[in-house]
């Protein structure tokens, strides 16, 4: 297995710090707003990376945080009149709620920023301590100059460097690019109890001393979108190196950015569709499919001709699964070959293209090489165990990859025995030549959404 790490711009072989055990972290949002369809896209490419090393055979220990306390949280918090943290805790419920739509499996852990406080207090001690950090008036920076490779994950030299958004100036600062480790507690904010007096940690320490105390100082990936490499990822790696000397994390994975249109989504071009929106519209195996259908690494566009060839895509998957044998039940050895051979082609060549930097645009493609197999045999007179094993093969692939045989139970999976025995009543309709009565039970059908598709061997059904 081969996975494309960022820190040397290339793809290297998977090897893990402990034989069969993969420890993973992944950057989760700031809850001061609701989520996007661009945090969907980040946390259902780390879903799928997970699930497959799970496929493979690792233990993954998958932790992803919530940042509960930042600027941001402070500012919306004030805005709308609330406590900060009852703000964020209202963000966090309904993002969880997100996750289960989206059919993402729990995290092994999720901490927060608020519940390891101590842990962050303590590292930032060790840092003063050894001589990465010093206090300005209760606020406590990194000294970016005593990290002689800072800089190497995204590729900057510190002297060409300019402060980021996130990045105060101070000319209270040794350097324009020492970042805040602890910032002074201001009237009406949250504030804790440090050496240095009331104050809350900055975002990176945040994720360093999380990522140290659920997964120890060394970890195989560490993931998150590629507008977090920097500053956030560059920070983390000069805190925690600076600690332990050792090398933080042996892959760093970036996903791609969300693009509506084409266009990048941003709060300021108020561009902006809400995860919310879009499964109000959608069902969540619409959008992993979206994601399935590029590579992770690359931009990914958000638009309504992509969503619908999601959909379509989705549905043939689906459809290939319900299929029946012909009702002739005239077998044929030659199409029982042929699906055979395709079914062991297909889970040969999905796990190649996995295998390839999580290439799941490659592995679909194979999984439709099954489905056009799939219906051709049938058609040519497969028999139904052939027909059974290839299904079982294709929804344990989808399965891999996150992707659900049908709808969820809110939308639909639930009423498929009643609609197959709609799909029955209406056979013995026709057989008896009640046609007023068979079009009706087609046409209150289409009205749930409901499509019924005849062939000389029999009826099929699939979802508007």
């Amino acid at each position: 297995m081969k996975i494309f790490n960022t820190m040397t711009r290339q793809k290297e072989d998977f090897e893990t710090l402990e034989p069969g055990k993969v420890r993973m972290y992944v950057c989760g949002p700031t809850v001061y707003d609701n989520a996007h369809v661009g945090h969907a896209m980040s946390v259902l490419v780390f879903d799928i990376i997970r699930r497959y090393l799970e496929f493979r055979g690792y233990q993954v220990r998958f932790v992803m945080n919530y940042t509960d306390v930042d600027d941001k949280i402070i500012q919306r918090a004030a805005k709308k009149g609330v406590e900060p943290l009852a703000l964020a805790e209202s963000y966090i419920n309904a993002f969880r709620q997100h996750l289960e739509d989206l059919n993402v499996l729990p995290a092994t852990v999720n901490p927060r920023a608020t519940h390891d406080m101590p842990q962050i207090i303590q590292m930032i001690r060790d840092l003063g301590e050894a001589g990465f950090a010093y206090e300005v008036k209760g606020d406590v920076y990194f000294r970016v100059q005593r990290d002689e490779d800072y800089g190497r994950l995204s590729g900057r030299r510190l002297e060409d460097m300019q402060a980021g958004a996130r990045i105060e100036v101070d000319e209270r600062k040794e350097h324009p690019m020492d970042f805040a480790l602890w910032k002074a507690a201001k009237p009406g904010e949250p504030a804790w109890d440090s050496p240095w007096g009331p104050g809350r940690p900055g975002w990176h320490i945040e994720c360093s001393a999380m990522n140290m105390t659920h997964l120890g100082e060394q970890i195989d990936i560490h993931g998150g979108g590629n507008d977090l490499v920097f500053p956030h990822h560059e920070n983390e790696i000069a805190q925690t190196e600076s600690i332990t000397g050792k090398n933080f994390a042996h892959y760093w994975v970036h996903n791609g950015m969300l693009q509506l249109g084409g266009e990048k989504m941003s709060k300021s071009l108020g561009n902006l569709i809400t995860i919310e929106e879009f499964l109000s519209q959608h069902e969540g195996d619409v959008m992993r499919m979206m994601v399935l259908n590029s590579s992770y690494r690359n931009p990914l566009t958000f638009t309504d001709e992509v969503i619908q060839q999601a959909e379509k895509a989705l549905e043939r998957l689906r459809q290939a699964l319900r299929l029946m044998p012909p009702a002739s039940g005239a077998n044929s050895p030659e199409a029982d070959q042929r699906l055979e051979q395709q079914t062991r082609l297909t889970r040969h060549y999905f796990i190649e293209s996995m295998d390839d930097d999580f290439n799941s645009a490659g592995a679909m493609g194979y999984l439709f090489d099954l489905v056009r197999v799939l219906n051709q045999s049938r058609d040519t007179g497969a028999s139904e165990a052939q027909i059974k094993t290839a299904q079982d093969t294709l929804r344990e692939l989808m399965t891999v990859l996150g992707l659900r045989s049908e709808r969820a139970a809110s939308t639909g999976s639930e009423a498929s025995p009643f609609i197959n025995l709609l799909i029955e009543m209406r056979k013995e309709l026709r057989q008896q030549k009640l046609w007023a009565l068979s079009d009706l039970v087609r046409n209150r059908l289409s009205d749930l959404g409901v499509v019924l598709e005849d062939s000389k061997d029999g009826t099929t059904w699939k979802w508007k």
